[in-house]
């Protein structure tokens, strides 16, 4: 079964997806800068905090210094990256996949489950889905739907122009 195929996509459904791409770039971007250029900014409390069944793995990083500087650095700078290549549309393939991994670590650090009480700020009330599952969810379409080879960098490398390939 050949998966290779090229399918044609109106320019409404074009700017929808890079709309989309432009977007979540710009948030992990902002996330990103936001901690490199806070100097006293670290995951320590967030993942101190941490419930569910990986809690006891979060906390232990929150407490080794050495692990936990090492987290600060990729969180921060994972975060621009992810969130720079997405917006110029260049590398996003994998910037999408690494998006959706990080975002998994925010969801399992704080799970929206039912009966677990949380003792630090998290935005809003929710069970089961937040918005770190919406957002995977969307750079998993984006994923299946890329448009970097028509609105971003990456059509200045890519033979193929005016259509998206089909993943």
């Amino acid at each position: 079964m050949n998966h290779k195929r090229v399918h044609s996509y109106t320019g409404w459904q074009i700017f929808g997806l890079t709309l989309l791409r432009v977007l979540i770039g710009w948030h992990f971007l902002y996330e990103g800068l936001i901690k490199i250029y806070t100097p006293e900014w670290s995951a320590g409390p967030y993942l101190s905090g941490a419930l569910g069944p990986f809690a006891p793995l979060f906390k232990n990083i929150a407490r080794n210094e050495v692990i936990l500087s090492a987290v600060d650095f990729l969180n921060a700078w994972g975060l621009v990256l992810i969130g720079l290549s997405l917006f110029i549309g260049f590398l996003t393939k994998p910037a999408k996949l690494f998006g959706i991994l990080l975002l998994l670590f925010y969801y399992l650090a704080y799970p929206p489950f039912s009966g677990l009480v949380v003792d630090t700020w998290v935005e809003g009330n929710y069970w089961i889905v937040n918005k770190n599952l919406i957002e995977m969810a969307a750079l998993f379409v984006l994923y299946l739907f890329p448009t970097s080879q028509i609105t971003g960098l990456a059509r200045f490398f890519s033979g193929e122009k005016g259509s998206i390939p089909e993943g």
